[in-house]
């Protein structure tokens, strides 16, 4: 599979210790929708690809799973790379039932066909919504951290 980044131990994104993944494609609706260039992960974009087995980057877990109690997918976008968040949902499903948060920039309407396919694993949690630039930031309950606007918000799928 393909991601720009892996971060064995990250605080900012789950209100527990979480691996964070970061997914390579984004089609930029953020910046389509509100007619600015605005994404807080242009930097992230022109990174170089980094090819690795979904097996690896639960191996990378494994080995940090004494601090890290969740995995994170974030990106870029995700849900744009959806076989390969699928293909690394079941390998990590293999060991760990940890909670698998899904950050996308889609609406929950948008997502209804991934969502509808991801509910068959178990303790998966997605935050929904584009992140608009000027907007009030909120803390979301679910996830225990601040996202950028009011209509980004989390939902646990199953």
């Amino acid at each position: 599979m393909i991601v720009k980044d892996i971060i064995p131990t990250d605080f900012m994104n789950y209100k527990e210790p979480a691996m964070f993944v970061a997914f390579p494609y984004c089609s930029f609706k953020c910046e389509r929708d509100c007619g600015i260039k605005c994404c807080q992960n242009s930097a992230l974009a022109r990174a170089a690809n980094i090819e690795i087995p979904a097996e690896r980057i639960v191996e990378i877990y494994k080995k940090n799973s004494n601090l890290s109690k969740a995995l994170v997918f974030g990106g870029l976008e995700p849900l744009d790379s959806f076989g390969d968040v699928v293909d690394l949902i079941v390998e990590f499903r293999k060991d760990f039932q940890d909670p698998i948060i899904i950050y996308t920039g889609y609406t929950e309407d948008e997502a209804a066909a991934y969502i509808k396919a991801l509910t068959e694993f178990p303790n998966i949690i997605v935050k929904f919504g584009r992140f608009v630039p000027d907007q009030p930031p909120h803390v979301d309950e679910l996830l225990g951290v601040r996202l950028m606007n009011p209509e980004q918000y989390a939902k646990k799928i199953s």
